[in-house]
């Protein structure tokens, strides 16, 4: 862990502690009842040594070290007393079942509460509809307490443990984690991890002068340190607000923000920020929160000389607070958001740090295929980067409330005879309608004029192509935009991992222009992809006449299939050259269960030769698992534009 010390002298140091520490633990909790402070010593006893050598790394060199590491315990064990009983319960089958989340039972969606359902009591009333969808997994986008205004939809957080009121109560939230738990449906939240509000109590008391939480910052007297810093930083967003610091004239000091002036950049190098946080989390686990979705972990650490992003340090952090999770809240996963190099995303993902992660190279590369009407890029980036550590799992997904930035591989398109700057200004033009024949409607989102660079906001249908289909009343063109719809949320439903379904998408929502109108949104082009929920939409559904209809209707069919079938249990997938470049295919495996997916991304109709069908382990006779029907090969298959097969051997 730490290049200059010995595992063996790590070792000893780490039990020599514990026999200190833990008499002092024991007198401090001392009318615990006996078996309850046994099971928690004996998960500290199991993941001690490696946490000391983790917090020994990152703040062993300090004075104070072993005071902060029993405030640490301390913080563990106070929040494992205190963890509701059910709880206590789901922790302990969840450390006999360490995989439960690679079931093709889990199926996720991901929505704000407020535009969803407008609260928290709202959407308790919404329940038979996620059960209906087939839920598993229900991520909520950041709903604590911010600032009004311009918050960075939620994620400049000013209080961890209140829900934002306008929404509801922790008291309600916690609640609704019951009531979704009981459900089978495991309750996601944001913890943004790298920041928090200008409004957050510890920045108010660092603004009022209070050099212990001014320590929880990164707060300069002049430009030069920022000066310095900032000679190997990359600017997140350099056409809104160059830079990473922004001066506060209150304070008269500067201030470390990475990504907006009113979200100050915490310091992880103070172990008091470490336990502090340590708080929060355990927090909103005894709340019944089962998944933290960790929002930009890949800046959490600073050094100078380097541009900040994907340290050593950052994955230290994360893993020791994983490593106190199984000490005090075993059911707690962390999912990573680090919309970083494929490589480096990759980086995040184990047992120990991230079981779970989302997979934006998937996301970027559906879309690219859609644009191309080619499968190369795709088909190469998934037989290099698609396979991650045993016990973890991807968390695919089409659109989330974010942008899509074409986070592909340069060196992977170099080697297809792609040129990354050149195809990034492609997709851009193509997504924003730009290009000619494009059939997308979506909105660049940080558009830089000079180098062409730009992500790309837009809901799934308008991007699909069903806005601009709609507009010029074309069937036609209607049909093939539900088919594109249909054919990604296919391939995440279907590769391996969690399937995450951006709530809207599963009837087709478009565009919402209406943000213009709102000074708070009206420069922030992502709210185009965040509309209200239009429950008239939702409630065509059964109609199948219908485009919402049509959409879910079919999605719901290969929800059904999916949950039906172990082949697509876990991440266990090989991708297939089909001899086509505009078909991706793969084979899934679960036990017995084989099945061969094609996927044609043109509008045209495709074939594939029989051996390619042969060779994935099929013989001359299988059954379409979406369709149901039964079909007999002969020379070759053929996939009508836009069509998709999950093929099993009769």
């Amino acid at each position: 862990m730490d290049g200059t010390l010995s595992p063996q002298w790590l070792r000893q140091q780490a039990e020599l502690t514990l026999r200190r520490i833990l008499p002092r633990l024991e007198a401090r909790f001392a009318g615990v009842p006996a078996a309850e402070w046994q099971l928690f010593e004996a998960r500290l006893r199991g993941n001690f040594e490696h946490l000391f050598a983790l917090l020994h790394h990152l703040y062993g060199s300090r004075y104070d070290f072993f005071y902060h590491l029993e405030q640490i315990l301390e913080t563990a064990a106070r929040l494992y007393l205190a963890r509701p009983a059910d709880l206590k319960v789901l922790d302990a089958a969840r450390e006999s079942d360490t995989t439960w989340f690679q079931s093709q039972q889990m199926l996720g969606a991901v929505c704000y509460v407020d535009l969803f359902a407008g609260s928290l009591a709202g959407l308790r009333k919404k329940l038979p509809y996620l059960k209906e969808l087939g839920l598993t997994y229900l991520h909520l986008m950041p709903l604590f307490k911010a600032p009004e205004g311009e918050n960075d939809g939620g994620y400049a957080v000013s209080s961890y443990r209140e829900v934002d009121p306008k929404l509801g109560t922790m008291a309600e939230l916690s609640d609704l984690a019951g009531e979704l738990r009981r459900e089978g449906i495991s309750l996601t939240v944001d913890f943004v991890f790298n920041h928090t509000s200008d409004e957050h109590a510890w920045a108010r008391r660092a603004q009022a002068g209070d050099e212990e939480y001014a320590d929880f910052y990164f707060i300069f007297p002049d430009r030069t340190t920022p000066d310095a810093y900032e000679r190997t930083l990359r600017e997140i967003f350099p056409e809104a607000r160059p830079g990473s610091f922004t001066y506060r004239p209150d304070m008269g000091k500067w201030v470390w923000t990475t990504f907006y002036s009113f979200q100050w950049d915490l310091n992880y190098g103070n172990p008091a920020v470490f336990r502090a946080m340590l708080e929060e989390m355990l927090s909103l686990a005894n709340a019944g929160v089962e998944v933290l979705r960790l929002d930009a972990v890949a800046f959490i650490w600073k050094r100078m000389g380097t541009n900040c992003e994907n340290l050593p340090e950052a994955h230290m952090i994360i893993q020791a607070y994983n490593a106190l999770a199984r000490i005090a809240a075993p059911a707690l996963l962390f999912k990573s958001e680090a919309i970083v190099h494929p490589d480096e995303v990759a980086r995040y993902i184990s047992p120990q740090e991230c079981q779970l992660s989302y997979n934006p190279l998937l996301m970027a590369l559906l879309w690219e295929s859609l644009a191309t009407r080619e499968v190369r890029l795709l088909q190469h980036s998934m037989s290099e980067r698609f396979r991650i550590a045993p016990g973890c799992a991807w968390v695919n997904y089409v659109r989330v409330h974010d942008d899509i930035g074409w986070t592909f591989d340069d060196t992977a398109a170099n080697r297809l005879g792609i040129n990354g700057y050149d195809h990034r200004r492609f997709l851009n033009s193509f997504y924003t309608g730009r290009f000619p024949a494009s059939f997308s409607r979506g909105l660049p989102f940080m558009e830089n004029p000079r180098t062409g660079d730009a992500r790309i906001s837009g809901t799934c249908a308008s991007l699909a192509g069903l806005e601009k289909a709609l507009r010029g009343q074309d069937n036609g063109e209607i049909e093939l935009a539900v088919r594109r719809v249909l054919l990604i949320h296919s391939v995440i439903l279907s590769i391996g991992g969690i399937p995450l379904i951006y709530l809207g998408d599963e009837v087709g929502t478009l565009n919402d222009y209406s943000y213009r109108s709102d000074p708070a949104k009206a420069a922030d082009s992502r709210w185009v992809h965040r509309p209200f929920t239009d429950w008239s939409r939702v409630d065509q559904r059964r109609d199948s006449g219908s485009i919402p209809g049509r959409i879910y209707g079919r999605l719901h069919r290969l929800i059904e299939v999916r949950k039906a079938n172990a082949a697509f249990a876990g991440g266990n997938m090989q991708v297939v050259d089909p001899g086509n470049g505009h078909t991706f295919a793969y084979v899934r495996q679960g036990g017995e269960d084989r099945v061969l997916v094609l996927c044609n991304f043109s509008e045209h109709e495709q074939r594939v030769a029989a051996n390619v069908v042969r060779a994935s382990g099929l013989s001359y006779t299988f059954r379409d698992l979406v369709t149901g029907d039964d079909i007999e090969l002969k020379d070759e298959l053929l996939l009508a534009p836009y069509q998709f097969v999950w093929l099993v051997a009769k």
